[in-house]
């Protein structure tokens, strides 16, 4: 049987746009005489359709999608997620929630596999364990599977899990087999962050030599809001031995011919990339995916000669190209004669002209404006704050007058202590790098001098890795005035976000208690400045945003 798994990038709620590419597929599987064909979880709505789900015309239009995809479905087997929903009575529910039940009476939604072949629906598996961790919210909206089927095909049993199946102990890939199952189908939708897909790998091979029986996971691929899908999709046989291997983060089409004993295996495992070249290729595609999915024509973004403005610029021009981005220059009473030249040239570089505001006038008229307010109060972060705000207001208005999206350039070391200006350095729509660490700025940056963008490297100048971090909002100030230094900041903060350490653990491991205590009380007491911030990328397996819901007021001291 020769089965194709192909790797798409959905969009939420674009049904018609999803099932139009679906069928694509279909029709160049059947020209290759694949016999089933498999994409990934909720392929049609796209992950995570959240409360499109509540929507009574949302799953309308979902159904009647669906049918147009069994109607090109002659002489071939599909398998596609799908949403399906059961008109019957619900259970009454245990606590309150916003369910199906609530909107629709009587309607029990469940995230389903379904079969298709040869123009008719063969049946539907749906997901048995249904997530609700980090930016998981499953149980809001289905119900989880009661029946797991076997489905005859060619000479095969077929068992369907459904990404959380799989990483849930053993228990549904050995129900499978023992009812009968020969190969195993896994459809998902898991986004990616750091050596995620690694952990997918070591578990479905372990899945597959246990159960003696050829795993294939065939996952979504493309950025959705804050999420980045890295596809990445594979199979091993019953050996653990690795069978297929689609590309990341790109849509992809892959065949295997299980007929053939040595089968068809398209090998990427050597192009499989290293850290920081998975964080690039994640922030590019999650960075594209936002602006091409919402439309917009260009991106606009401050640079200042700084590390972190230089990454987004970079990645910018690696998304988009640099004919859609606008890099603005905003030079200040306290910017330096090294980062306007470091400016320039990385603008250069890029093969973009950058638009130059400077804001001595405007911060001189501001500070005229408030000079009876401020009368006899020195000069303080108030004032610096007024600068980063003046440039905030320019790329908004940028952005009104011409439809650009403004890119922010803070990274999760600032976002995590509140090393950043509400409404100045944090005012735009997407926060590209606010999951990124300071310390992995700087790697991504020589990862970028290193690998070059579209054939230019070096793109960043040596003395913007070399010399000090500062905001330049004040004379002769640098992050360090502030901040410990950036390898021990971002230690606390991985330990205490990503890992959720207590302080007392985190002494521990022989940090100083004074420098613990007040770091984890500025990430506690910014959780206001983070509620705010715009969109970021999530690459870390603990971002801020929907996946760490934190009280804003909250008197509990860790």
């Amino acid at each position: 049987m020769k089965i194709a798994l192909a790797q798409i990038n959905s969009t939420v709620g674009d049904l018609k746009g999803n099932t139009k590419k679906i069928i694509e597929y279909i029709n160049t599987a059947r020209k290759q005489k694949v016999d089933l064909i498999v994409f990934p979880e909720l392929a049609i709505c796209g992950y995570p359709p959240k409360d499109l789900l509540l929507k009574k015309d949302f799953l309308d239009e979902l159904d009647r999608n669906l049918k147009r995809i069994i109607r090109n479905s002659n002489s071939i087997g599909v398998i596609v997620g799908t949403v399906v929903c059961v008109n019957k009575k619900a259970r009454p529910l245990d606590i309150y929630d916003v369910s199906m039940t609530a909107h629709f009476p009587g309607c029990v939604l469940n995230n389903s596999a379904a079969f298709i072949y040869n123009n008719r629906l063969f049946g539907t598996q749906s997901k048995t364990y249904l997530p609700n961790y980090d930016i998981f919210d499953e149980q809001r909206y289905f119900r989880p599977a009661k029946t797991h089927h076997i489905f005859p095909f060619k000479n095969h049993k077929i068992g369907i899990a459904i990404c959380e199946d799989i990483w849930v102990d053993n228990e549904i890939t050995e129900l499978l087999v023992k009812k009968g199952a020969t190969i195993i189908i896994t459809i998902s939708a898991s986004p990616f962050y750091i050596d995620k897909c690694q952990l997918r790998k070591v578990l479905v091979r372990k899945r597959a030599m246990k159960n003696r029986v050829p795993v294939f996971y065939i996952n979504l691929v493309g950025g959705q809001d804050d999420l980045v899908f890295d596809g990445g999709s594979f199979g091993y046989d019953a050996k653990g031995n690795s069978i297929v291997s689609a590309k990341r983060f790109e849509e992809d089409f892959t065949v295997v011919d299980t007929e053939n004993t040595k089968f068809y295996h398209r090998d990427t495992e050597g192009t499989e990339k290293n850290e920081i070249g998975e964080v690039f290729s994640a922030l590019v595609l999650g960075l594209r995916d936002y602006v091409e999915k919402n439309k917009f024509n260009k991106v606009v973004l401050g640079l200042s000669g700084g590390v972190d403005s230089a990454l987004v610029a970079c990645l910018a021009v690696a998304a988009l190209g640099s004919e859609r981005i606008e890099l603005v220059m905003m030079p200040g009473p306290f910017s330096s004669e090294s980062s306007i030249k470091d400016a320039l040239e990385i603008s250069q570089n890029l093969g973009i002209e950058p638009r130059l505001i400077p804001i001595n006038d405007i911060y001189d008229s501001y500070l005229r404006t408030m000079r009876g307010e401020f009368k006899g109060i020195p000069f303080d972060t108030t004032e610096e704050n007024i600068q980063a705000r003046i440039r905030g207001n320019i790329l908004m208005a940028l952005s009104n007058k011409f439809g650009c999206l403004v890119l922010t350039t803070g990274n999760k070391s600032e976002f995590s202590v509140g090393y950043s200006t509400l409404y100045g350095d944090m005012a735009g729509g997407l926060a590209v790098i606010s999951d990124v660490p300071k310390t992995m700025v700087y790697k991504l940056c020589e990862y970028i001098n290193k690998a070059g963008i579209k054939e230019q490297k070096d793109v960043i100048p040596k003395n913007v890795f070399v010399k000090p971090p500062s905001a330049e909002l004040k004379a002769n100030q640098t992050d360090q005035d502030d901040l410990p230094p950036y390898e021990v900041l971002d230690k606390i903060i991985h330990l205490y976000i990503e890992e959720n350490k207590s302080k007392e653990e985190i002494i521990k491991i022989g940090l100083s208690k004074k420098l613990v205590t007040d770091i984890i009380w500025r990430i506690d007491h910014n959780e206001y400045k983070r509620f705010q911030a715009p969109l970021g990328i999530k690459i870390t397996p603990k971002a801020f945003g929907f996946g760490r819901r934190m009280p804003i007021t909250n008197a509990f001291k860790s």
